[in-house]
């Protein structure tokens, strides 16, 4: 007698089932989690540069603006958030900030092509010695929907925190 080497229909059947299984609960939680990392680290992005604005705007004693921005350079005001973002020393004081000569930018941060980010201001300025800055809210959504949205909420003193409701404690909306 010879030793065949190969697959039973049984053994076979029983790797389709679970590869199937697999396929079927693996793949959307795989999913899901990625989502929730690129969420996360886009919020961490917002709230790093944030605390760098107002850092620096003590530092320089000068304002700091944190603006929306496509090349890295300048600000782009007509551009969602989603766009990219620079934080930059804004010496003049110019409103809306921009980046004029002799003016550092401090941070670039390119664009966040998986999701939506709306806010309730055109830029974010920091101001040094504990003077009031610009206070409001950005809100970040992605294909979930507004279950998995999360909010960087900054108050009058300029300190940003990370929320997953709006500044009164709602549930966020994104836009459809």
């Amino acid at each position: 007698m010879q030793n065949q080497a190969g697959f039973s229909a049984l053994e076979l059947l029983l790797v389709s089932l679970l590869a199937t299984l697999l396929a079927t609960f693996g793949v959307p939680a795989f999913r899901n989690l990625l989502l929730e990392a690129n969420m996360v680290a886009q919020v961490n992005r917002y709230v790093h540069g944030m605390h760098l604005a107002r850092q620096e705007a003590e530092k320089h004693g000068a304002d700091v603006a944190l603006c929306r921005s496509t090349d890295g350079r300048r600000c782009n005001h007509a551009q969602p958030w989603q766009a990219g973002f620079i934080v930059f020393v804004n010496r003049d004081r110019d409103d809306p900030p921009q980046v004029d000569a002799g003016e550092t930018v401090l941070q670039s941060t390119p664009a966040w092509p998986g999701g939506l980010i709306t806010a309730n201001r055109n830029a974010f300025v920091f101001r040094p010695y504990g003077k009031r800055s610009v206070n409001g809210t950005l809100n970040l959504c992605d294909s979930r929907g507004a279950h998995a949205a999360r909010s960087v909420i900054v108050s009058y003193t300029g300190r940003p925190r990370a929320a997953a409701a709006d500044a009164s404690s709602n549930q966020l909306r994104c836009p459809s």
